[in-house]
């Protein structure tokens, strides 16, 4: 089921308008991170409204089974959010009184774990009488490069990168969304994820593996980009990642050959998003790339984009390092938005693991 905030008793301006003179608090639980954020809107630069931000991790929860355990994730959710909603008011300076809405990620996530951050976010508005929004996870990515001193104006075309996601985004107005190329299997960081498995590096693998191949050697290994060799601007690394199976497999699996194969996976990885962003840049004729997600942390992506864009002439954006990952200040950013529109849903808790990007309202 699909969330359509156009409803009249999802949007309605009239009921509960919040203070824009008041933070925003920001909850993210959509997976194995806890966030928190405090924003107060600033329509001209965004960031310089963020009051404090708070992040827990679960990659040592998870370690010892190789990936997320949503059961766990969603308890350790339940553990440590209204600890760090603590932390991040004592930052601020800031009570609850002081909060004028709230803003949780209900989706697409683990329903579990979004169940949390939006059971939370929706008690605590009730109890101060405050407005709430639930917001779209990916536009939360999407916006964060929002939070920077330079930030981004539309019209623009983004790329988001992430262990769940490979996506690229037309974007006219905030909330005015077109994809233009969609995973159609692995997305890029689960790919990072599952080949760093395969090679015996611990969880989380995509970082570690990113790691390995700045000592790997250009050319010991050359994998394909994948379709690349055709039009359109989907996505698949199902098959880049059988590649690299095959090749370690026949290898000596020295730590050297490890590094080697590392390189050419990240540099097809890499090469594959470039050609594709350059693509949709000429589709849409749009001049500025945003870059959002966990695989946007990336130093070789970060670099080669830069490049590109120097080269053909269009500006890239990123997002910090500490915003490129699950974090409450994209979800604070984004609720404020919608919030300040005169957004914001009823007394339920609503949230949806699936949910179009596409069918998001404008803001």
């Amino acid at each position: 089921m699909k969330p359509d905030l156009n409803k009249p008793d999802l949007v309605s301006p009239d009921l509960m308008k919040p203070d824009l003179m008041k933070p925003v608090l920001g909850i993210e639980t959509s997976c194995d991170e806890t966030g928190v954020a405090l924003l107060r809107w600033e329509p001209d630069a965004p960031g310089r409204g963020l009051l404090a931000h708070t992040l827990y991790s679960q990659i040592k929860l998870h370690a010892d089974y190789g990936g997320v355990v949503p059961e766990l994730a969603s308890r350790d959710h339940v553990r440590k959010l209204v600890p760090l909603i603590r932390q991040a008011l004592a930052e601020a300076g800031l009570t609850v009184q002081d909060l004028g809405g709230v803003a949780y990620t209900a989706g697409p996530g683990l329903v579990g774990a979004l169940l949390v951050g939006a059971s939370a976010g929706r008690a605590l508005a009730w109890a101060l009488g405050v407005p709430a929004i639930g917001v779209h996870h990916m536009e939360g990515h999407l916006l964060a490069p929002l939070l920077e001193d330079d930030p981004p104006e539309p019209p623009f075309v983004a790329l988001l990168v992430s262990g769940g996601h490979s996506m690229l985004v037309e974007v006219k107005a905030i909330g005015q969304y077109t994809i233009l190329g969609d995973t159609l299997d692995d997305a890029a960081g689960e790919a990072f994820d599952k080949t760093a498995k395969m090679m015996g590096l611990p969880y989380p693998g995509g970082p570690m593996l990113a790691k390995l191949a700045e000592d790997g050697r250009a050319g010991a290994f050359r994998f394909s980009r994948p379709m690349t060799d055709r039009p359109g601007l989907d996505f698949s690394f199902s098959g880049l990642k059988t590649q690299v199976l095959l090749a370690w497999q026949q290898s000596d699996k020295s730590d050297q050959t490890r590094a080697d194969i590392a390189r050419a996976f990240e540099e097809a990885i890499v090469d594959t998003l470039i050609i594709k962003c350059r693509r949709a840049l000429q589709a849409s004729g749009a001049q500025r790339l945003v870059i959002a997600g966990g695989v946007g942390a990336n130093r070789r992506l970060r670099s080669e984009l830069a490049t590109a864009g120097a080269k053909d002439g269009f500006k890239v954006y990123f997002p910090r390092l500490d915003f490129c990952t699950d974090n409450g200040a994209m979800i604070a950013l984004a609720g404020a938005i919608r919030l300040a529109s005169g957004q914001h849903q009823d007394d339920s808790v609503q949230v949806y693991p699936r949910w179009d990007l596409q069918s998001l309202p404008a803001a």
